[in-house]
């Protein structure tokens, strides 16, 4: 057991990581539960086997996706993702891992688990567009975003707990929705940075992207409801479908920072997706 930011006790009975104690990997969690609540909660919700390894990813996701935010300075901003980048490319070469909370973990990981590489380097190089204000060039900018950062964390969470390669397209396509459905939640926030978040921000084509996500969810479904116990990673998809739906509906909503469920609707959803062990 480990105790969570927040006083609760996580059971990573099971989950453990070769080479891992559980303080290392209650570090992980830790770090999940204060910076990342809903992959947390969809964490808790997954098998206790699972938990372990997923925390471990989403630890070094977190941050990775907060490096950009820490500074105001692109140059340190851009030194810290390239840490990140060697952290991985050492770990590949079989390096001993840098003294870091998840730098150690994440290299263990990497080892026990095989995850993809090239994922794992392009879901750093991603976050360069957080760094700078300019906008993306275009939808397909947008898209290769979303793929590289939502699609590739649901493939790394689905290879970790043992997905094929027959696998990586459903766990993408759930990834890329889920990762649109919290882009366009944080859309205001992004604007509010001086970001450019949206490449046609009429509410015709949000709208139109909201249904691009909702055709990724259900083209992903079949393919996941094959999966064992690598199905566990698309819980973390569990609020897409509603967000998404309400932006296609709605799609005002997005910059005015509309979008969301109730909380009993939020816990009805994670409870529904791990009693079906994902989508």
């Amino acid at each position: 057991m480990a105790a969570g930011a927040g006083g609760n006790r996580v059971s990573l009975d099971g989950g453990a990581v070769e080479g891992l104690s559980p303080a290392a990997i209650g570090a992980c969690a830790a770090l999940v539960e204060r910076g990342d609540a809903d992959r947390f909660a969809a964490v808790m919700a997954a098998p206790v086997a699972a938990r372990g390894r997923l925390f471990v990813l989403y630890a070094f996701n977190l941050e990775v996706a907060r490096a950009p935010w820490v500074t105001q300075e692109p140059m340190i901003a851009e030194m810290r993702l390239q840490w990140w980048r060697d952290v991985v490319a050492e770990a590949a070469e079989g390096r001993p891992a840098r003294a870091h909370e998840v730098a150690g973990p994440l290299a263990a990981l990497i080892a026990e688990a095989g995850l993809p590489l090239p994922a794992l380097d392009a879901l750093v190089e991603a976050r360069r567009w957080d760094v700078y204000r300019a906008p993306f060039e275009d939808g397909a900018a947008l898209a290769a975003y979303l793929e590289d950062t939502g699609g590739g964390v649901m493939w790394l969470a689905g290879r970790a707990l043992g997905a094929s390669g027959a696998d990586e397209a459903a766990l993408r396509a759930a990834g890329w929705a889920a990762g649109l459905a919290g882009f366009l939640r944080a859309v205001p926030e992004l604007e509010a940075r001086g970001r450019v978040p949206l490449v046609d921000g009429r509410p015709e084509a949000v709208a139109a992207l909201a249904r691009q996500g909702l055709a990724r969810l259900e083209a992903a479904r079949q393919g996941v409801r094959r999966m064992g116990p690598a199905r566990a990673a698309t819980i973390a998809a569990w609020q897409a479908e509603a967000i998404l739906r309400q932006a296609a509906r709605e799609p005002g909503r997005v910059a005015a920072g509309g979008l969301g469920q109730s909380e009993f609707a939020r816990r009805w959803g994670l409870l529904r997706a791990g009693l079906r062990g994902g989508l």
